[in-house]
């Protein structure tokens, strides 16, 4: 029954393990593809904006936080020159730093100026701020619209509420020019007391960034909803919308997914919204700011109207694509498919026919694994903040792409391998690292040595997703090749589970069960903290699941190739043949 069972399993197995290499390869292909599709969103009413958020730190490098660092009048010259295209106003958030230039440059592009006056915990800086904006605000009165006094400072919890109106009624004593506070929405709310010291109160909503995140199709009825809430609990007073905006890179937060089209929708629609009922605006931001990667993860740096090279991320009007280059994740992919097809048919052992099931394995692990390196190479070079980072991702990445490919070659092989053939083989991470007995073959031990690295790595980054999640992107293009590696070890495994005899099975997984239940329950976690409705988050808890469930399977599993160079296989007998049982 064994015998005449092997070469069905075996058929089923290499069926299963093409078909999951082709879902892979057609995944990686529309990744890109996706990406290069133009979308259609309807124009922006006007090419002119009223008010854009300002900081000068649009080069990698450039930071608030430099000691020292200060902006060159050449720099703001150059950049309102950039924002007087489309932009009336600009809004700055401190005079430190050389900023207090900013009106003087502004006037001579036709722009006025929302004055920043940054406030901290430190009452000598404080002091030291509010009396240079005054300075300034005196000096630069014609192209001063008001003077924010405070940014998120209530947010942060650094100053009490009396403390901020304080400032806000001595900046006004002292200027003349109306004066306000800015904040998000629900810190208006909880803290009333500075509501009577401004002249208009400054709301930020931003839908990305709410508690409850609110997807792309809801983000201006969101902004319409807040402003009239905030009327109705201060009937009366005059509004702002301080800062609103969307990402175009970073994380989803449940359904608010970043991405440059979705940029370009919440501005068009957004400036649609406010024309028509007349409202004050500012919007965040005119320029990315990598620094601001170091605070939010990825999604804060790309918050920008504009690249750090000046240049519109989208337009204004007509259709907007994700990737401008999208083809080449696409020439990739088709050139490791090549690449991995050519070695199957001249160096390969055993060698393949053009047309056979190893070629086509390789072909479609090879446009997979290519596709997707070229993704989370993508991926870093918007994500990464500082040198460790980028050595991190590059050897990670290098490492994940290797073991693909090993595992690919092993898998090829077998695939080309008669019924009988063993798979390739997968020890348990006791054997792999020598804390008990090896058995298996260096392909076996070297397999369960990298399944128990990628194992570890995988947990560590799903506690992460876990208790610290908020400003993490989730790393499936890294794993994604490596986990389908092993989903198809898992497969080979199909025909033969036999495990070492040398180790107690009772204790042989240990390693493996524990941190593949980890990972379950992780992933089930993260499912439930971001909701279903969460792509990317669903998109790594299947990966997840899909690795534990394999790394369970392929651990202790034998390389038991029976035909080696030099050997003869022994024919299968047929079940009328099977040798009679003797004692």
């Amino acid at each position: 029954m064994i015998a005449t069972d092997q070469p069905r399993r075996h058929m089923r197995a290499r069926a299963a393990i093409l078909l999951l290499l082709a879902v892979a390869t057609l995944a990686s292909a529309w990744y890109w593809v996706r990406l290069g599709i133009p979308v259609a969103l309807a124009a922006a009413p006007s090419g002119r904006i009223a008010c854009v958020s300002y900081a000068p730190y649009r080069k990698v490098g450039e930071s608030p936080f430099t000691l020292g660092y200060r902006v060159t009048p050449e720099r703001i010259d150059e950049d309102l020159k950039a924002l007087s295209r489309h932009f009336d106003c600009v809004r700055t958030y401190s005079v430190g730093q050389g900023l207090d230039q900013v009106p003087a440059v502004a006037r001579r592009y036709g722009m006025k100026v929302l004055l920043g006056a940054w406030l901290s915990r430190d009452p000598i800086e404080n002091a030291e701020e509010i009396a240079l904006a005054v300075k300034v605000a005196n000096r630069e009165r014609d192209v001063i619209r008001a003077i924010v006094v405070g940014n998120e400072v209530l947010l942060r919890g650094e100053l009490p509420q009396r403390t901020i109106a304080d400032h806000l009624r001595a900046v006004r004593a002292a200027t003349g020019l109306p004066v306000t506070y800015a904040d998000v929405w629900e810190f208006w709310l909880k803290y009333r007391e500075v509501a009577p010291a401004v002249d208009f109160i400054t709301i930020h909503i931003l839908p990305y960034w709410e508690d409850k995140p609110v997807a792309i199709d809801g983000a201006i009825a969101h902004v319409d909803a807040i402003y009239r809430k905030m009327q109705a609990v201060f009937p009366g007073r005059e509004f702002l919308i301080g800062e609103t905006g969307w990402p175009s890179e970073g994380r989803q937060r449940w359904q608010a997914m970043p991405s440059r089209v979705n940029e370009a929708r919440f501005f068009r629609e957004f400036m649609t919204f406010v024309e028509q009922a007349k409202l004050p605006y500012n919007v965040i931001e005119a320029f990315d700011q990598p620094w601001k990667k170091k605070l939010e993860g990825t999604v804060g740096g790309y918050w920008g109207l504009y690249d750090d090279d000046l240049r519109d991320k989208f337009p204004l009007s007509g259709p907007v694509t994700e990737e401008d280059r999208w083809w080449v994740g696409l020439i990739v992919g088709f050139a490791c498919a090549v690449g991995f097809g050519l070695f199957g048919l001249l160096l390969g052992k055993p060698r393949s026919r053009l047309v056979s099931g190893p070629t086509v394995a390789r072909a479609l692990a090879g446009f997979f694994i290519g596709a997707i390196a070229a993704a989370q190479v993508r991926h870093f070079v918007f994500a990464n903040r500082d040198v460790f980072e980028w050595a991190l991702t590059i050897v990670t990445t290098a490492v994940a792409v290797a073991t693909a490919t090993y595992i690919a070659e092993q898998v090829a092989r077998w695939v080309a391998r008669s019924p009988g053939d063993r798979g390739p083989g997968c020890v348990s991470m006791a054997e792999a690292f020598g804390k008990r007995e090896a058995g298996g073959d260096r392909a076996a031990l070297l397999n369960g040595a990298l399944q128990g690295f990628w194992l570890i790595a995988a947990t560590i980054v799903n506690l992460l997703m876990v208790f610290d999640a908020r400003y993490r992107d989730f790393p499936s293009l890294l794993f994604a090749p490596v986990i389908v590696g092993y989903a198809m070890l898992a497969l080979t495994g199909y025909i033969d589970s036999a495990r070492s005899s040398r180790i107690p099975a009772a204790s042989r997984e240990i390693e493996e069960k524990i941190l593949s239940i980890g990972l379950v329950v992780g992933a089930v976690v993260i499912v439930a903290m971001e909701l279903p409705i969460n792509a990317s988050a669903d998109l790594w808890a299947l990966l997840c699941v899909t690795f534990a469930v394999s790394a369970w399977a392929n651990s202790g599993l034998k390389s038991g190739r029976r035909a080696r160079v030099g050997e003869q296989r022994a024919p299968l007998p047929a079940p009328s043949q099977a040798p009679a049982f003797r004692p």
